[in-house]
């Protein structure tokens, strides 16, 4: 099989945080009539149900371990999203997008600590701009200790797992390694909806309409390409690239919902773009393209 230019991985990750952030808008309107577990097990069942037929000559092949390892990588996603969201519901805003943003730091701290893998300065560099980026953009203002660090733990989990993926992608079928993760959110949310009395079926199509794009689109193959990706990219590198999110979030926030991000706010997107240029040697061809094209 040949192997897929460094590029490639670097477009398909960009592509993963796009439709992660064209979903902020969806999520919010959705989640105002319809509750939050119940939402993200809904989502992640129907993730679940768009793996299933393309995995079943699959999921034989992950064996114990693999299973096991998918569905502690879907547990750590289970736990960052719960963790995120008790935490908003303790702090501002822009204290939980910034804070959030920390896993572009805590990716490669996890790195050296448990697998002695060492960032080039490059990445370090990246890594400062994109957490600069981050703090520009999320206009950050002071919220609580307790809800701040329920969303640092969150971060850390996300960045847990960025961390485990880049040693278990390249073991197992990124298709039935997913559907593991996958199903083990589904378990997770589903029982956490359950003890909270959030069952109830969904209704309209604003709900709908969100839970099928973020299940579909924004966990099914978002996560089918993360594990692609980083079988050929490593885990600091990915982690910069996912602070892309809000910049998407902003921009289809000004785009769809009449969002404003003022001058602050888009010099942050702009700072964060050239922490990800310096860090990932893929963006800075595609950038040093578009200039010479011009």
């Amino acid at each position: 099989m040949l192997a897929a230019p460094p590029i490639v991985p670097f477009v398909a990750l960009v592509a993963v945080t796009a439709i992660w952030g064209v979903t902020f808008v969806q999520i919010k309107d959705a989640l105002e009539l319809y509750p939050l577990f119940a939402f993200l097990a809904v989502r992640f069942a129907i993730a679940v149900a768009t793996l299933a037929p393309l995995v079943r000559s699959r999921i034989r092949t992950l064996g114990r371990d693999g299973a096991l390892a998918g569905a502690g990588l879907g547990s750590l996603l289970a736990a960052g999203y719960g963790l995120q969201t008790a935490g908003l519901d303790r702090t501002t805003v822009s204290a939980a997008g910034f804070v959030t943003g920390m896993y572009v730091v805590l990716t490669p701290i996890f790195g050296l600590v448990l697998f002695r893998v060492r960032a080039g300065a490059a990445v370090w560099v990246g890594v400062a701009l994109a957490v600069t980026g981050l703090a520009m953009l999320s206009g950050v203002q002071a919220g609580s200790t307790t809800g701040d660090l329920l969303v640092l733990a969150g971060a850390a989990a996300y960045a847990l797992q960025i961390v485990l993926m880049e040693r278990f992608a390249p073991r197992y079928d990124p298709l039935a390694f997913t559907t593991a993760q996958m199903s083990a959110a589904f378990v997770g949310f589903a029982a956490i909806a359950i003890a909270a009395g959030q069952v109830e079926a969904p209704h309209g199509w604003t709900v709908w309409g969100a839970l099928i794009v973020t299940g579909v689109f924004a966990s099914a193959l978002a996560f089918l390409v993360q594990a692609w990706a980083q079988r050929r990219t490593s885990a600091n590198r990915t982690a910069v690239i996912f602070a892309l999110e809000p910049v998407f979030a902003g921009i289809f926030g000004y785009a769809l919902a009449g969002d404003r991000l003022g001058a602050v706010g888009w010099a942050g997107c702009a700072v964060i773009l050239c922490g990800i240029a310096v860090a990932e040697p893929a963006a800075a061809q595609v950038l040093v393209g578009l200039v010479r094209r011009r």
